[in-house]
């Protein structure tokens, strides 16, 4: 027997109902927040993350799913959906319609990663991001409609986590000053913590190991370290939040693990799923437009673990899964033609059918019908097309119809709705 590639999943008819309770409710909240939706596609040049990313990045260095492409070109499943959002922002020349862009996306990304709960190797995510506003109060607004799509949701437990990140005009005198802390901690640091102190030392403060966290426990936080300009947009975003009486906590150690980030930073957590408690996070990359050959254009965006909060609902309050409102019960041989007729007629008029072509007895088909979860069965066989009216039962009330064969459609249609 094949099997499933470790690290990915299958998505099964009993959590789909879920999934798509989650994309429908963001669709319809973030479109009343003047978001429309791109689709992108899933393989881009690996050029892209590396500029986008960072070469010295976990991502890049250890987790792209990177190979050979035409013209000894390399390319990449995409990690993850802001590059590829900026990518086709530029390309596609969307500032020169209008520079101001709300655009979000739905799919599924690709980690080489180890494989543990809540953690895949194709995830999903669901993307918005802003392009053409500086003003802190987008920041705010994204970090509300979040919080306002999860109290959609009925998602409880959740904390927001603020931190500012700063700009290339104060973050060399953070990065300095933490440097010469993590110069002294080296020997209780792990070997990847060490092999990022010369490259990448903001992202010894997003390490998970133990040790490491003991060792950067009187760390400098960036806030103390923000040059006016960035405190002034910080202290707005927190002013906004407290405004709409968003709950957050200022957390120094939080540090987006892509390089393109600036100033805001923020996550939103749950304390419902263990060590995989984040499901939803995002800041600013006002440079990463530029940097990647467009306009000089700020933007901020956010991205949401579409597998642990799928996880998180069924563990609450799983969706049910779609069940047939309809079963039919085709009985003998000269019932097959006129219930596969009916059958195509109702699900066009929008009834949920099932049919049993398999010429099975009454008895069997009822036990069918009761497993699948169908609210109603309708009964044919030869003795009901002879008299020209079929038998409807609901399977709840066990009561009976009887509907007329002509305009039965219609009738059941009637019958379901009453």
């Amino acid at each position: 027997m094949i099997q499933l590639i470790r690290g990915f999943k299958d998505i099964l008819p009993d959590e789909t109902p879920t999934w798509q309770h989650i994309e429908k409710t963001a669709t319809a909240l973030f479109q009343a927040f003047g978001f429309s939706e791109i689709r992108l596609p899933i393989v881009e040049k690996a050029e892209l993350f590396q500029r986008s990313i960072g070469e010295n990045t976990d991502i890049v260095e250890k987790e792209m799913y990177t190979f050979p492409g035409s013209k000894a070109e390399l390319i990449t499943l995409r990690p993850e959906a802001t590059a590829s959002v900026v990518r086709s922002y530029i390309q596609q020349k969307l500032y020169a319609k209008e520079p101001v862009q709300k655009l979000y996306t739905i799919g599924p990304m690709f980690r080489r990663e180890r494989p543990q709960k809540g953690r895949y190797r194709q995830f999903y995510q669901i993307n918005a991001e802003v392009f053409g506003i500086a003003s802190p109060y987008i920041d705010a607004q994204l970090i509300f409609m979040l919080w306002s799509l999860f109290e959609r949701l009925k998602i409880g437990g959740l904390s927001v986590q603020l931190n500012s990140l700063g700009c290339p005009a104060c973050r060399p005198a953070f990065k300095g000053a933490l440097s010469s802390l993590l110069a002294s901690k080296t020997d209780d640091l792990c070997s990847d913590c060490v092999r990022r102190l010369d490259k990448n030392p903001l992202r010894v403060l997003d390490c998970k190991v133990p040790a490491c966290q003991e060792a950067i426990r009187e760390a400098p936080s960036m806030i103390d370290f923000l040059c006016d300009d960035c405190t002034g947009h910080f202290d707005a975003v927190k002013s906004a939040l407290h405004s709409q009486k968003i709950p957050f906590a200022l957390n120094p150690r939080l540090v987006r693990g892509l390089d393109y980030y600036t100033r805001t930073a923020f996550e939103i957590q749950t304390d419902a799923l263990g060590a995989q408690n984040a499901i939803a996070g995002g800041g600013r990359y006002d440079m990463l437009v530029k940097m990647l050959d467009g306009p000089d254009q700020p933007a901020i965006g956010f991205a949401i673990g579409l597998d642990r909060l799928a996880a998180l609902m069924m563990q609450t309050a799983p969706e049910k899964e779609l069940t047939p409102e309809l079963f039919i019960a085709a009985l003998g041989e000269e019932t097959r033609d006129i219930t596969f007729e009916w059958s195509c007629a109702l699900a066009l008029e929008g009834v949920r059918t099932e049919i049993d072509f398999s010429g099975k007895s009454l008895k069997a088909l009822m036990k069918r019908a009761n497993r699948i979860g169908a609210a109603h069965v309708l009964i044919v066989g030869g003795a009901e097309i002879e008299s020209g009216a079929v038998v409807v039962r609901n399977m709840a009330t066990k009561e009976q119809k009887t509907i007329p064969i002509d305009g039965v459609v219609n009738h059941i249609k009637t019958y379901l709705a009453t």
